[in-house]
């Protein structure tokens, strides 16, 4: 069922000498779902010590102490965990202890039912003590055991089962997803690092708008995001916006993904937080969200920092968010304003969501139509030419760094974009021109 040759030799070596071994988790689910499993991980009832004598180049302290050690085989690197039980998890995220057991009770004390099951190699068999076969062929999320027992242990959990929930399109089963809503307010001691990486996964996955919703339903969101909860109620122009307010829109707009990259999904999910702290109501009746875009960048930074994104994710997304509303001015922009916007590093992904706003709205794509046009009609080098004339230039010609400087250099780039001088002799008698 699984072929992968370095690690059948690995599992042969510990067979071998005289130790269960078996592949675990993810991998094994991945195969019986017809789908890649590009990591094999392996467990074995050799301890750490036995596993490091049979391969003295395997090497992980830290891991070491809870049964794991990393092994590098040639491309590949193993994780080779020792069959445990697991003592408390007294920081809701790792056990106090650990004690060296079964494969059985192994599979015991793992999340999922679809990820507790092993496979092994030699003889061609899944070993399934917990069910996980049959909650596969049912499309089911179920903790193993206890549900609270299990996302007591370790509360990024909660986020795991929705994660694999969207990605795999499963039902969570109702004990355990009522485990989900009763823990969501604890899951506030987590790293938000972790929760980060389960953030991004679950709206990177092929269904970001049902993550939506459970971790809506869940709490999750009013644990983490509660500003998104302003969405909801937040009404828009019947005339622009007839599918309903904020929170629908942005729904119907993540139904329009699938699979995303992490800057357009985030750009997707916040590109309007910044409505409901924007709206007003003319007397005529028509809501208006002035600075909206720039409200809600604002506010988008400061979720991004709080889940530690890195600074050019940051800076990616609150563009995106930030220009998401200058399209709309695209056909009366001056030629060297538009190629500017072309340049922009994440133009490909205000692009995207420009289109998918409007797909989730009125429905007009005339704008997007003529960008796309104009990509096509603008080669790479025109949209991003090297200037003609640079400010060392401009030093020879007697205009020191400074503000003056930058307005000269940013007047020839306009001109230089709208194609008004053809070569840098031209160039450089305007720059001449301007300085005087």
């Amino acid at each position: 069922m699984i072929r992968h040759i370095a690690a059948e030799e690995v599992v042969r070596q510990l067979s071998e000498a005289g130790h269960r071994a078996v592949y675990a988790g993810g991998c094994v689910r991945d195969a019986l779902l017809n789908r890649p499993y590009p990591d094999v991980d392996i467990a074995t009832s050799a301890t750490p010590d036995q596993v490091q004598s049979l391969f003295p180049q395997a090497s992980d302290p830290q891991g070491k102490a809870f049964g794991v050690i990393r092994l590098k085989q040639g491309d590949h690197v193993f994780e080779i965990a020792t069959f445990r039980v697991d003592g408390p998890y007294l920081d809701g995220r790792r056990p106090s202890s650990v004690t060296f057991t079964t494969a059985e009770e192994d599979a015991k004390r793992r999340d999922f039912t679809i990820n507790g099951m092993f496979f092994d190699p030699l003889k061609n068999e899944v070993l399934d003590y917990v069910g996980g076969k049959s909650d596969l062929a049912a499309q089911t999320i179920r903790a193993i055991g206890d549900p609270i027992a299990r996302f007591t242990e370790d509360r990024l959990r909660l986020f795991r089962a929705i994660r694999f929930a969207v990605q795999l399109g499963f039902q969570i089963e109702p004990k355990t997803w009522e485990a989900i809503t009763r823990l969501a307010p604890e899951s506030k001691s987590l790293a938000p690092e972790r929760v980060r990486d389960e953030w991004v996964k679950i709206f990177t996955s092929p269904d970001p708008a049902r993550g939506l919703d459970l971790l809506h339903d869940s709490g999750l969101i009013a644990a983490w995001i509660p500003e998104l909860l302003e969405m909801r109620g937040c009404a828009q122009s019947p005339e622009h916006h007839p599918e309903g307010d904020v929170w629908v829109h942005t729904r119907l707009l993540l139904t329009h993904l699938k699979n995303p990259s992490s800057v357009l999904a985030l750009s997707a999910l916040l590109h309007d937080i910044g409505k409901p702290r924007t709206s007003r109501t003319e007397p005529s009746g028509r809501i208006r969200f002035f600075g909206h875009e720039g409200v809600g960048a604002r506010m988008a930074e400061e979720i991004l920092r709080r889940l530690r994104f890195s600074n050019d994710d940051i800076t990616a997304i609150c563009a995106c968010i930030a220009n998401h509303m200058a399209f709309k001015d695209a056909p009366q922009m001056r030629v060297s304003t538009l190629k500017r916007l072309l340049a922009r590093p994440t133009f490909s992904e205000e692009l995207e969501l420009h289109r998918i706003d409007c797909s989730s709205s009125h429905g007009e794509l005339d704008i997007h139509r003529f960008l796309v046009g104009k990509q096509s009609e603008f080669s790479q080098e025109e949209i991003k030419p090297q200037p003609l004339v640079t400010g060392h230039d401009l030093q020879e010609i007697g205009i020191p760094p400074g503000p003056k400087m930058g307005k000269i250099l940013h007047q020839l780039m306009d001109e230089q974009l709208e194609g008004k001088f053809p070569d840098r002799e031209k160039a450089l008698a305007r720059a001449r021109d301007l300085a005087r």
